[in-house]
């Protein structure tokens, strides 16, 4: 231990020896205020990047908010693209609908039309849901009835009131059914 404090002091000696023989007072100030003088310009050059960047970053936070509000106003618009002949149909049909005796044509037009809506709505993932002579699953399916019968096995459904749909695999609306069960014996 005592042998390196000796030779730090040694070391210590030598530099300061070192640096009163290389520079004299006038030119180590000359030479730390150069320093100083670019480490400050460093610094400057720093913040500069620093102010640029934020600045930036807070335009492509703005940019990028308002291209989110512009998706969302415009998201359903190749929807509602697809959609629009299909009301157009409707209006059509209704046309024929008031002069026309032959009502078996009207409920042609009609389901073709709906045929035509719900392919525009596959298309954007729309999916029916199975109902009528499945097992009721309360995930899918929203019970709002059972009824009494031999002809089903009690737990599966027997009449859809209302379909239901995924939309891209998830459950968008649950069929309401009515929930076959065993008669009862009087």
């Amino acid at each position: 231990m005592e042998k390196d404090e000796g030779m730090e002091k040694e070391e210590m000696q030598e530099n300061e020896a070192g640096a009163q023989i290389a520079e004299t007072p006038e030119e180590e100030i000359r030479r730390l205020t150069e320093q100083l003088e670019a480490k400050s310009r460093e610094a400057s050059e720093n913040n500069n990047k620093y102010l640029r960047a934020l600045a930036d970053l807070d335009n492509y936070r703005k940019r990028t908010e308002k291209e989110k509000a512009e998706a969302i106003s415009f998201a359903n618009e190749s929807l509602i693209e697809d959609v629009l002949p299909i009301v157009d149909n409707f209006e059509r049909a209704l046309q024929h609908a008031n002069g026309e005796e032959n009502l078996e044509s009207l409920r042609k037009g009609v389901k073709l039309t709906i045929d035509q809506m719900f392919g525009a709505l596959q298309k954007f993932g729309l999916q029916e849901i199975k109902a009528a002579g499945e097992r009721f699953d309360p995930a899918i399916h929203h019970a709002i009835t059972e009824e009494e019968t031999a002809e089903a096995e009690p737990g599966t459904v027997v009449k859809e009131f209302q379909k239901g749909y995924y939309l891209k695999g998830r459950l968008l609306r649950p069929a309401m059914v009515a929930v076959a069960k065993k008669p009862e014996v009087h």
